[in-house]
């Protein structure tokens, strides 16, 4: 078993704290365009502009394509695992589930991250990391609340988020194994062409979407903010901290989700925090301390 711990440096902590934010973003954004779209027709648009909008930078930087089947391959995989499954989950499941328990039922990525990688041999099962990653989960339920409203289906709703969790998870270990030698850039921009392929094919033959009406400009607003805020420049940072920190690190960020949403509900929207959500907050950080394992060490040298 490898013994890989690899740490968190203070540039990764920053762009996990953006990633959160990106990704954050994309449960309110996909709440908002679920109103006029159905889920498949919007996970379509969300990879199709997205990879619209990197294309043009590939070319600035001068990444090829990849060449021939062969070379396509590996980002068909991780479309497939990284945006085709989990996303068409999620967003399904957000129909019958609240964002806020969509979030918590995130939040679990890590610990299938921990269980995939260790299970695959690429990491080592440490029990700090485990125990980290439930303390966080812990603190997520704290910070959002237990109190979620019953609605129909609810429970084949969290089966979908969960689903979408572990794929996320099936994926680290996917583009860990599958490109290691690739910039986060071409990473990005070629499972988004990808995942367009196969979703057109998906929301063509489910939903057919030339048949819908017209959706407003909030729907195509919250459709642009989806795929270029939460797709786009999401997965340039998450390729980028991949390569640099690891699969189980990277996906952390499903832990600060929910904490940057509060804070940035508190300093744009100017809403209130509760003690509850500071609780939650101060749990999840004591987690992030827990997984980094830095401190701990410390304060066992010092002891």
């Amino acid at each position: 078993m490898p013994p890989n711990d690899i740490r968190i440096d203070a540039r990764d902590w920053s762009l996990l704290a953006l990633l959160s934010i990106l990704w954050g973003g994309s449960f309110f954004f996909n709440g908002a365009a679920l109103r006029e779209l159905p889920p498949l027709t919007l996970v379509f648009l969300r990879v199709v502009v997205g990879a619209a909008m990197l294309l043009p930078l590939r070319r600035m930087y001068g990444i090829s394509f990849p060449k021939g089947i062969a070379g396509w391959i590996p980002f068909v995989v991780i479309g497939l695992l990284n945006n085709v499954i989990p996303f068409s989950l999620i967003v399904i499941g957000q129909t019958f589930v609240p964002s806020g328990l969509a979030s918590i039922l995130n939040a679990t990525t890590p610990l299938f991250t921990v269980l995939v990688m260790a299970a695959a041999q690429e990491e080592a099962l440490q029990m700090r990391r485990v125990a980290g990653v439930a303390l966080g989960l812990a603190g997520v339920i704290i910070l959002r609340g237990w109190g979620i409203e019953t609605r129909a289906g609810q429970g084949l709703g969290i089966l979908l988020c969960l689903g979408g969790a572990l794929s996320y998870g099936l994926a680290a270990l996917a583009a860990r194994r599958l490109l290691k030698d690739s910039p986060p850039l071409g990473t990005a921009t070629f499972q988004l062409m990808a995942s367009t392929v196969m979703m057109a094919i998906v929301a063509g033959t489910v939903e057919q979407p030339w048949r819908l009406p017209m959706p407003g400009i909030a729907t195509w607003l919250a459709v642009l903010g989806l795929a270029s805020l939460s797709t786009a420049l999401a997965y340039i940072v998450f390729f980028q901290i991949l390569r640099r920190s690891g699969a189980t690190n990277v996906m952390l960020v499903t832990l600060l989700i929910p904490v940057t949403a509060i804070l940035l509900g508190w300093l744009v929207l100017g809403e209130s925090i509760s003690a509850r959500e500071i609780a939650g907050a101060l749990v999840i950080g004591s987690a992030l301390i827990v997984i980094d394992g830095r401190a701990l060490r410390m304060l066992q040298r010092v002891g």
